[in-house]
């Protein structure tokens, strides 16, 4: 068939992949007119039609009503103007069905119980709130688990390190992080947790206001009993007592505390906050959202630091 050679509709099925079915309903809204009929009334079709029909087939593939197909074919509607506005749309379907995914991927990984009606629709709303109302519900999270201290400007950077920033096109492991996130930061024995590791940090900054760069307590404690660690030390063994008395003298240091009774059970209660999983859950999730490396895990630290000082208890 040459260029000026009128196709059947069988012949134009053949050519373009679409069903005699289909062309003859295009047909029949004008969408794809036919170019001519034979004296028995049998639809004929030219070039120009073939290449209207596969653009119709292009465009339907991409999503696009007949509607709108018609009138872009009819230049009532540019089709860079529609291609805009359906690409909108279907961005703000895939964003409904990312958040949808989220929620269900999260619901599967609840272990150990099956998840209530009112936890379930809490993920839903979590997952679906503003950036604004993200923004409120992780200042209010702070402003209890922080407390005035971190108004402070030496400490506003840290509080700023911990807000989660999810992106406007998050990736589905960004979601789902910020809807455990989001859970977690509604928890009253979270915030409690992250109380007593504030109050512990802003004493500890005041301590070393002065000193430039800040020693961090943390990651004290790891260099003096990540070695210990390393080399399979055992925390109940009388050699682990000198590290012990090491992280103590720190501790009490960080504090402007004395290294006595007193501080040592202060230094027991901040190494059970600083071990607790949600803890490092948090940092972990915030991590995550943000886009951020993993921070490294300190809990074997502090997991050490625990076995030590309850071995001398007994």
């Amino acid at each position: 068939m040459d260029d000026g050679s009128l196709y059947s509709i069988g012949d134009l099925a053949r050519l373009t992949g679409v069903s005699v079915k289909t062309i003859r309903r295009y047909s029949d809204r004008g969408i794809v007119p036919p170019t001519d009929r034979t004296q028995a009334g049998y639809r004929r079709y030219d070039v120009h039609a073939a290449a209207r029909l596969a653009l119709v087939r292009t465009l339907r593939e991409l999503g696009l009503g007949l509607t709108v197909i018609r009138e872009v074919l009819d230049r009532e509607s540019s089709l860079t103007e529609v291609a805009a506005m359906e690409a909108d749309a279907l961005a703000e379907q895939i964003r409904v069905l990312q958040v949808r995914q989220a929620v269900l991927t999260t619901l599967t990984r609840m272990a150990g119980h099956e998840p209530t009606p009112w936890e379930i629709d809490l993920m839903h709303r979590v997952a679906t709130l503003s950036d604004a109302q993200r923004r409120q519900l992780i200042d209010e999270f702070l402003d209890t688990a922080l407390g005035d201290g971190f108004t402070d400007p030496a400490l506003v950077g840290i509080r700023r390190s911990l807000v989660p920033e999810l992106p406007a096109d998050p990736k589905p492991d960004q979601l789902e992080a910020w809807i455990e996130l989001a859970e977690l930061a509604q928890d009253d024995g979270f915030r409690s947790l992250m109380r007593t590791l504030a109050d512990h940090h802003a004493a500890e900054r005041r301590r070393y206001d002065s000193m430039l760069p800040r020693p961090d307590l943390s990651q004290a404690v790891r260099d003096r009993v990540a070695p210990a660690i390393d080399a399979g030390l055992d925390p109940a063994s009388p050699v682990a007592d000198a590290i012990l008395t090491d992280v103590a003298v720190c501790y009490a240091t960080a504090l402007g505390l004395t290294d006595d009774q007193d501080s040592r059970a202060r230094l027991l209660r901040w190494l059970d906050a600083a071990h607790d999983p949600r803890r490092e859950r948090y940092l972990h999730l915030l991590a995550t959202v943000n886009g951020w490396a993993p921070p490294e895990s300190l809990r074997p630290v502090f997991a050490w630091c625990l076995a030590a000082s309850r071995a001398r208890e007994q």
